[in-house]
């Protein structure tokens, strides 16, 4: 099992790269190659979905579904300038599952989004399931 706070660390600093080919290298060291990302979303848009009796969770399965939506969030959010993400200090490792929170933080320091994961790693110390909270 990796360094619990490390492992947290490199996961959010994947969310922030700007290099194509170096995000892939991250996604292929921090994800098994049949990992799962889930996602949450925003309430606004679960509530949403549901007013149209639509479930509201999405989910990217292997390293090259892993590559798009990181590719978009980076995209979105990232690459205008506009945001950066930062983890937050606590980070909590039971048995084989790492819980942390980040921050989407605009370019006046300004706390724009936050979000939980929750890591499900294998043996090798990649993630096998990885369950993402957006809370704001």
């Amino acid at each position: 099992m990796p360094n619990p706070a490390d492992f947290a660390d490199r996961y959010v600093a994947l969310w922030n790269e700007p290099d194509a080919d170096a995000r892939r290298t991250a996604i292929a060291e921090l994800w098994a190659p049949d990992g799962r990302h889930i996602l949450q979303p925003p309430r606004e848009t679960v509530d949403s979905a549901a007013a149209l009796g639509l479930a509201a969770t999405f989910e990217a399965h292997g390293h090259r579904e892993l590559e798009q939506r990181v590719r978009l969030a980076y995209d979105e959010f990232v690459a205008p300038g506009h945001f950066t993400f930062r983890r937050r200090p606590e980070v909590t490792k039971v048995s084989d599952a790492i819980k942390f929170t980040w921050e989407m933080v605009s370019a006046t320091g300004e706390v724009a989004g936050v979000g939980t994961e929750f890591l499900l790693v294998d043996s090798a110390g990649q993630i096998v399931a990885d369950y993402q909270f957006i809370e704001s």
